[in-house]
């Protein structure tokens, strides 16, 4: 089958003693029994790489596409928009329709599944799959007995609990009973909980929709979260396919386009047929705002704190903002969910922005990133020799030795690379690979404590990063990196990509940093020692980065209320000029967008993201009351899709 648990190679068997009764004949005519004690091998399981006893049938999972009714769905949280508005929204791919990366926009006669709202066809798939639905019962079971009821696991935000009951009741038709289990943003996305650790059947969330569609680390079969991988990786489900693998691989390391977008194809050709993700539909959404403020930028690909500085309120000198839930940290490398993002670029600020689907330079030196047209990047060709780390023609990673490429588990690859032309050739010694390298010059700023920002602090970025230990959410970038120098001249890096990997987004700094300076406060071993002294493994621990970092941006943490409100002073030498703004309070309006929106339009908050306010009856009521006047909101549709993951795996 081309689904695949994906466990790990090499695990070491173990020897188990085991007692058998052996019978045996004895002269034809009698018979007696003796005992033996024999060995055998197995090679156990490791943890998360077990088939799941339900959905690791794709019978299954495509019967749950099939009793999902979106059109429902999006009016159960949508209302107010009429159902040829809804239709639009519906989505059969991790792409939505309205992208020019969505598969039939690229080519018409792509093979995507779509999956009818037919609970028919559900029940045959069901009834294949040996889950039946007994006499006079709503439960389907199997033929031990055994009811056919998954875990569904989201978070507590009003939106999803009120699709999510939809949803349980749509299954329940089909005979399929969801367990709903609706937590705390804070654990569903934590750093070492929910998603993180894959605990979930069937898992709901969000991917914030991006400039460009998602990498390899969402759907890579080597981008599977585990403990053997000190859960790396965020493809979740535990989807190992094959060709949409190396086709994700491939359209993330290549600088052809049309290659690019043949890949992306691909895989949402793959990733519709073997159903491990519903795609539910594509989010419309608002960003409300005291109708007084000035320079707020809403954008459907960039968060509205992406330029805080510009924030102006005409004799006012405090900004309040409304946050629907508390950042679990703020150690960005670890902690990816909006919430901590948002804050994240009110303290450390931005150095690209992705306004309007495409990346406007912000930090770095010149108008713009470093290209190979304008000489900050450049291509050269390499002669792969003996011990060389590369990567081949299918985007995988590996050494070259003794005629044979193998990965980091020692798995064979696939031994073709692509030449300075694009073609395939065979990977033999000598054999001429293109190699980028891109030099990143950062314009010149402080910490928030008067500092400079200096080399050793992007050196011990790329350290933090790259450490197997640090917690990062994936270390794709890291094991393409052949080098990484920070420069003689200037403030800034040299990146050398391993021959093959031609990132097509190359121009986008991969690096960030941290304080090297700071000393470290917090009681414990680490107490009075730099952080450039403190081993990687340790960052996510240390409340000098999750509590209360130091940052570049415009704001400067000045307290943090836990449950209750953070307080961000401006920093007045932000290296982009003092923001207008003199001070921003953020209060945490747990899971209650409802508070928020009432809280705006009492004049008591200033900014409610559209993260904050979903997609239910605040979206309506905001959008209702800038009609009249009263506040500022315009709905965008959004690249943000809601989804249910399907875990191919358990414990």
């Amino acid at each position: 089958m081309i689904l695949s648990a994906c466990a790990p190679q090499g695990s070491a068997p173990v020897v188990q003693t085991v007692e058998v009764k052996v019978t045996e004949v004895v002269e034809v005519v009698k018979e007696k029994e003796v005992e033996k004690i024999v060995e055998v091998t197995a090679t156990p399981i490791p943890e998360w790489t077990r088939p799941h006893p339900i959905l690791s049938d794709v019978r299954v999972r495509q019967a749950i596409a099939h009793c999902t009714n979106p059109i429902e769905l999006i009016g159960s949280v949508y209302g107010f928009l009429p159902e040829e508005q809804r239709a639009k929204q519906i989505m059969d791919t991790f792409i939505p329709k309205d992208s020019p990366w969505y598969a039939k926009n690229i080519d018409p006669n792509a093979n995507v599944v779509t999956y009818e709202f037919n609970i028919e066809k559900a029940g045959q798939l069901l009834d294949e799959a040996g889950w039946k639905l007994p006499e006079g019962g709503r439960i389907r079971v199997n033929d031990k007995g055994e009811p056919l009821a998954i875990r569904f696991t989201t978070t507590n935000a009003p939106f999803r609990q009120t699709w999510g009951a939809v949803w349980v009741s749509q299954l329940q038709q089909c005979g399929i009973q969801l367990l709903p289990s609706y937590i705390p943003g804070s654990i569903w996305f934590g750093g070492n909980s929910g998603l993180r650790r894959r605990d979930f059947d069937i898992g709901a969330f969000a991917w914030v929709g991006e400039t460009e569609p998602p990498g390899p680390s969402l759907y890579a079969c080597d981008q599977i979260p585990t403990p053997a991988n000190n859960w790396n990786g965020q493809n979740y489900m535990g989807w190992c396919n094959e060709r949409a693998s190396n086709a994700i691989k491939q359209a993330n390391n290549t600088l052809n386009l049309e290659e690019r977008k043949k890949n992306y194809v691909i895989v949402q050709e793959e990733f519709s047929k073997d159903m491990v993700s519903l795609p539910l539909f594509q989010r419309l959404e608002a960003t409300a705002y005291n109708k007084d403020l000035k320079g707020l930028r809403p954008d459907p690909t960039e968060y509205w704190s992406a330029n805080s500085q510009d924030f102006e309120l005409p004799d006012r000198k405090t900004i309040v903002v409304a946050l629907g839930q508390e950042p679990q940290s703020l150690f960005l490398l670890q902690e990816s969910a909006a919430v901590a993002v948002i804050v994240g670029q009110l303290i450390y600020g931005v150095d690209a922005t992705q306004y309007s689907y495409g990346f406007q330079n912000v930090g770095l030196e010149g108008e713009d990133f470093p290209r190979i047209e304008n000489g900050g990047a450049t291509l050269t060709e390499v002669e792969i020799k003996d011990g060389d780390v590369l990567v081949n023609a299918n985007g995988d990673v590996g050494t070259f030795k003794d005629g044979k490429l193998t990965d980091a588990e020692g798995k064979e690859l696939a031994l073709k690379v692509k030449n300075a032309a694009g073609e395939e050739v065979d990977l033999v010694a000598g054999v001429k690979v293109p190699q980028l390298t891109v030099t990143f010059k950062f314009k010149p700023r402080k910490w928030q404590d008067g500092e400079d920002l200096k080399n050793a602090d992007f050196e011990l970025g790329y350290k933090v990063a790259c450490d197997r230990e640090s917690g990062n959410t994936s270390y794709f970038t890291c094991d393409r990196t052949a080098k990484h120098e920070v420069l003689a001249d200037g403030l800034g890096y040299t990146v050398t990509y391993v021959p093959g990997y031609l990132n097509p987004r190359y121009y986008l700094p991969p690096y960030g940093y941290y304080p090297s300076h700071r000393v470290v406060e917090t009681e414990g071993e680490y107490k009075g020692k730099t952080l450039a002294e403190v081993p990687p493994k340790d960052f996510k621990n240390l409340p000098e980065l999750t509590e209360k970092p130091l940052g570049t941006g415009p704001f400067k943490l000045e307290s943090w209320e836990k449950g209750s409100k953070i307080t961000l002073k401006a920093f007045p030498d932000f290296y982009l000029g003092a923001p207008k703004a003199e001070e921003i309070v953020i209060q945490i309006f747990d899971a209650n967008p409802a508070g928020a929106v009432a809280a705006l339009l009492q004049g008591t908050v200033d900014i409610v993201g559209k993260e904050v306010i979903g997609a239910g009856q605040e979206l309506e009521t905001v959008i209702k009351e800038a009609q009249a006047g009263k506040i500022n909101a315009e709905p965008i549709a959004s690249p943000t899709w809601e989804h249910a993951d399907m875990n191919l795996n358990t414990r």
